[in-house]
């Protein structure tokens, strides 16, 4: 009887091993097919260094990266560009799409590039980089994009000339969509800094944009005709506006954005060209203005050759340290020493919230509202505004032209007679 339940207990103890051992071999194998499964849907990496990149400041690595791209645009599922340490001397360079199948697309962007002065290389109002036509795109890594503007800011005749030729932006973004650029440089643009044209679906943060205060039109972030935009958490210094936006702009989100030097954050200037898009859905909002020449800014041309609206923009939550004209309207833009009289802007303006705006004002006028008088502004509303002069003197004044504002709470400098 021993002897039986001696046997029955072995084999028990011996299923449950040969059970314990299959599992363990199933685990083992079902890991393995987990294993190769994932190393079939991971992101494929090019690296600019295999493609023929020196990254020795001197030698043109041009070649390497469109090489690059072509290999990253080519492939199937998710993908990674990598640019690593290192210092990347490169002529204007456009990364093309569509990339058909491609489901997502990251440039880890960790060098230096440094652009080439050579002006005769690039096309006037072009991109140094510029991304087209790519849905997906993530731009990352910590990289700096040095335009090396010094070189090129004495041939810029736009503070002069109304038809200038614009120079190269350092990065341009046209017709994207899913883009996604976090934790880049920028330093030193030719012209604008960045710049999304046609774009939907744009995200930007822990941006630092940075050129001397007397740089010409090296605004910060320019936007045009563009869609779902949402910047956040950056830091910009720059020549000309920190952040312009231009025509044809729709639910733009500006956020957390520190400014200055420069000329601040900016609607236009819009009424130049002929069918010029409405401006609508603007909000800017948790933002700090340092030592600018505006605070918030409208600007529209007058005698414009069409019409157009901005309308539905809110200005919120905005501080203002020694800033010369912290909110200003301004519908006969002017950027030129002297300009003949014209006939008013036909850009109509309405629906402008400017709230809790606060700090201080380097100029006597704190708040000018200069509107068009062939279209006056409509609905247009300052709350809890208080605005002292950096000096401590006196307090600042409001000036206005065709607009009734309406205002509510604290208003300091007081309202337009």
């Amino acid at each position: 009887m021993n002897t039986e339940l001696d046997s029955k207990l072995l084999l028990v103890l011996f299923i449950i091993c040969f059970s314990d051992a299959f599992a363990g071999g199933s685990r083992t194998m079902i890991a393995q097919v987990k294993n190769i499964h994932y190393k079939e849907t991971s992101s494929l990496l090019v690296n600019v260094k295999d493609f023929g990149a020196r990254a020795d400041g001197r030698t043109d690595d041009s070649k390497a990266f469109e090489a690059a791209w072509k290999e990253a645009c080519e492939t199937t599922g998710a993908v990674t560009l990598l640019v690593p340490h290192g210092t990347y001397l490169i002529g204007p360079i456009k990364f093309a799409g569509p990339c058909k199948n491609v489901s997502n697309i990251t440039v880890q962007m960790k060098g230096y590039l440094i652009a080439s002065t050579n002006l005769s290389e690039y096309r006037f109002g072009a991109g140094w980089v510029e991304f087209g036509g790519v849905e997906g795109l993530t731009l990352t890594g910590g990289g700096t994009f040095d335009g090396r503007g010094a070189k090129a800011w004495p041939y810029n005749g736009c503070p002069t000339h109304f038809n200038c030729k614009l120079l190269p932006t350092n990065v341009k973004f046209v017709a994207m969509k899913k883009t996604i650029v976090r934790r880049i440089t920028s330093v030193n643009s030719k012209s604008f800094h960045i710049a999304l044209v046609e774009c939907k679906n744009f995200r930007g943060s822990k941006i630092k944009i940075s050129a001397p205060a007397n740089s010409p039109n090296t605004d910060g972030i320019h936007i045009e005709r563009s869609s779902s935009v949402h910047v956040s958490r950056s830091h910009i210094g720059t020549g000309d506006d920190c952040i312009s936006v231009g025509q044809g702009n729709s639910e733009v989100t500006i956020a957390s954005i520190t400014c200055g030097p420069g000329h601040g954050i900016s609607v236009g200037s819009l009424g130049r060209y002929p069918n010029e898009g409405d401006v609508r859905g603007l909000v800017v909002r948790d933002s700090t203005m340092t030592g600018t020449m505006n605070g918030v800014r409208i600007k529209t041309w007058a005698n414009s050759p069409g019409s157009s609206a901005a309308t539905n923009m809110t200005f919120e939550n905005i501080i203002m340290n020694n800033v010369s004209n912290p909110i200003i309207i301004d519908q006969a833009y002017c950027p030129f020493t002297s300009c003949p009289t014209k006939p008013p802007s036909r850009v109509k303006l309405s629906d402008i919230y400017f709230k809790n705006i606060r700090g201080t004002s380097s100029s006597a006028v704190a708040v000018a509202l200069e509107c068009s008088k062939g279209i006056p502004c409509q609905n247009i509303y300052l709350e809890n505004v208080h605005l002292d002069l950096s000096s401590g003197e006196k307090q600042p004044t409001s000036s206005c032209k065709n607009v009734e504002a309406k205002y509510i709470g604290t208003q300091v400098p007081p309202p337009c007679a």
